[in-house]
């Protein structure tokens, strides 16, 4: 069992971890959640005991290995599968061993030993695992530094689950992966068997993968049980509970502390008083347990709508070298309502489409036909890197604001969640979310027509990422999506496109269906047991609506949802309203002279009150039915 007792640690004088405790039963698979930035590598890294604690300790069984993903990605000349099977120690000192001992007692313990650890089967096992992480036996046999970083990445990642630690640590490790690849993930950790605790923001693979889930919150750790959607409906009741009770004892706070002012000064009532003041100062505050809204995203669609098709691509043949094209042939048109999303294992040529679809790569043959009046808005992981790491988001939306005043780039700011604590920050302090957070506005900047986006979600939270899938959802325009989030797939994209084999074409059945044919292929059910029957003996794929009808129904689930999202912004500066105006009487009423001098205006606020949280409640409720709706 991995014992959490007591644990404090600071960084810079502020806590990150204050007296956190859990206890993590042997074989579980849990996933530690919590927003950017609330400590979750850090409990890692202390677990891994790379850095110590200020207080506090971490137990392990005595003889249990811990293992994670190297940080550095491996990029010597050993191949792929020299150096996962490196990864397994006592089986690579065995062999070592194996091959100059000479007393027949130590080579019988060594033969023993080996046959214990299962070592014949190891290169199957270190082979099935890249496979199962997209490479196959070719790619196995190459050395390491031949691969780029993301995919040398991938060979880490093996070796960690090919060592098979009795605690295994992963730090989002779908980042590196593409959809077929996370599909994979995903099974492997529901069938390992030893314990997990993996950091991630996948709400599929915490709702599938995991058993309870570990939320790191104010420096506190609390451990639930089941999926990611079931801790977030505990949550919420929590936090609901939690309210009414501070509610109340807030109420009680402010009765007994008007009796203490309206009564000390007397002297038949002073003792009262005093008694009532003692009962103050045994409350013990409840705090109010609200997690912090993240920032909005808004993506404004364009002023003016083209005529279909927005694009529309001719036999046309792409790549960057013209005897060695990456696609052929394609034959497609992008409509002005369009969600797609991309399949296709990474290598494929997904990213390659995309550059083709914005027009930043010419085709070798044929034809890519689009209204010159097009905007279209780009979204790219790499992109992090290329912005400018000296200069602020100020700087960076100033750029494209050079008419407009301070007063009107601060409140662009503001609205995409740079406050003044941030706006003025060099790229270089901002995280890997707020990064990305300036990347969305400044590709979404021009209202465009057409917005691609190539793995949006990697470095936001599960909670940024809701409200990114609103943002999509509510933008008026085209979409691209490529992105391993099926969550994200399936609440956007309502046409599916697969790129591999050199082509791009239409892909006629759903996520499951493509999620199973995935796992086929790489040798696992979708249950996580192995495949032992051929594609050909799957049943039949149930019928799929054509894809006029699937764009109809879309666009019409969008008409459908706009009023209620209207509605529900409107109860929700309702609620905002009643709880400011609240405040005002809170205060008011905290200065006990009001009870003194106008007993009456007193009775009125505390009956307006009354009134007001009655009005804040039912609104609230109404508010909180529509946002069910709309995520339904």
């Amino acid at each position: 069992m991995l014992h959490i007792n007591n644990l404090t640690y600071y960084i810079e004088g502020r806590p990150i971890l204050e007296n956190a405790t859990a206890g993590i039963p042997t074989g579980h698979k849990v996933g530690l959640v919590g927003r950017n930035g609330s400590g979750k590598t850090t409990l890692l890294r202390l677990v891994l005991n790379e850095i110590s604690p200020d207080d506090g300790e971490i137990q392990t069984p005595r003889t249990a290995r811990i293992g994670t993903v190297a940080q550095e990605a491996p990029g010597g000349d050993e191949t792929l599968i020299e150096v996962v099977l490196a990864a397994d120690l006592e089986r690579a000192a065995l062999l070592a061993e194996a091959d100059h001992a000479a007393d027949p007692d130590r080579i019988s313990e060594i033969q023993l030993r080996l046959i214990d650890i299962d070592a014949h089967s190891a290169p199957a096992r270190a082979a099935g695992i890249l496979a199962g992480l997209g490479f196959d036996e070719a790619a196995q046999n190459r050395p390491c530094h031949e691969f780029s970083g993301g995919w040398r990445m991938r060979v880490a990642l093996a070796a960690a689950l090919f060592a098979a630690p009795e605690i295994l640590l992963l730090d989002e490790p779908t980042n590196y992966l593409d959809l077929e690849g996370a599909l994979w993930l995903e099974n492997f950790i529901r069938r390992y068997p030893h314990t997990v605790l993996i950091v991630s923001h996948d709400r599929d693979l915490l709702n599938r993968s995991v058993s309870s889930i570990l939320h790191l919150n104010n420096g506190q750790l609390k451990l639930y049980t089941g999926g990611y959607d079931r801790f977030e409906k505990q949550r919420r009741e929590e936090q609901r509970n939690q309210l009414k009770l501070k509610k109340k004892q807030d109420d009680d706070r402010r009765h007994i502390q008007a009796f203490v002012d309206r009564f000390r000064a007397q002297a038949n009532k002073a003792r009262q008083a005093q008694s009532r003041l003692k009962v103050l100062e045994r409350m013990k505050p409840i705090a109010a347990e609200i997690d912090n809204q993240v920032p909005p995203f808004h993506f404004e669609g364009p002023e003016k709508v083209l005529a279909n098709p927005l694009i529309r691509i001719e036999e046309a043949t792409i790549g960057y070298e013209p005897d060695n094209p990456v696609l052929r042939d394609i034959n497609l048109r992008i409509d002005v309502d369009d969600r797609i999303a991309l399949l296709g294992e990474n290598g494929n040529g997904k990213s390659t489409f995309a550059k083709f679809i914005a027009g930043r790569l010419e085709p070798f043959h044929g034809a890519r036909l689009a209204s010159k009046k097009m905007q279209i808005g780009f979204f790219a992981q790499h992109q992090l890197d290329e912005l400018n790491p000296k200069r602020s988001a100020y700087d960076h939306l100033s750029d494209l604001m050079e008419d407009a005043t301070i007063a009107q780039k601060r409140a662009r700011l503001g609205a995409i969640g740079f406050g003044a604590d941030k706006a003025d920050t060099r790229a270089e302090n901002l995280s890997g979310g707020e990064k990305a957070r300036l990347l969305f506005a400044l590709a979404a900047f021009y209202a465009p027509h057409l917005f691609i986006l190539d793995e949006p979600t990697n470095h936001l939270d599960v909670d940024s990422r809701e409200s990114l899938i609103r943002a999509i959802n509510d933008y008026q325009g085209a979409v691209i999506l490529i992105s391993h989030d099926r969550h994200l797939i399936q609440a956007c994209a309502d046409r599916l496109w697969i790129v591999r084999d050199g082509a791009v074409t239409a892909y006629d059945g759903d996520l499951e269906s493509y999620g199973e044919e995935c796992l086929r292929q790489r040798g696992l059910r979708a249950n996580g047991r192995q495949d032992e029957t051929s594609a050909a003996s799957q049943p039949a794929a149930k019928p799929k609506l054509n894809r006029a009808d699937q764009r109809r129904r879309a666009a019409e689930a969008r008409a459908r949802m706009a009023p209620r999202q209207k509605q529900a912004q409107k109860l929700e500066n309702e609620v905002e309203r009643h709880t400011k105006r609240i405040a005002q009487i809170d205060n008011r009423l905290a200065d006990g002279t009001i009870f003194e001098n106008d007993p009456g205006r007193a009775g009125e606020l505390s009956l307006e009150r009354k009134q007001l949280e009655r009005e804040r409640e039912t609104a609230e409720n109404e508010w909180l039915k529509i946002l069910e709706e709309l995520e339904r």
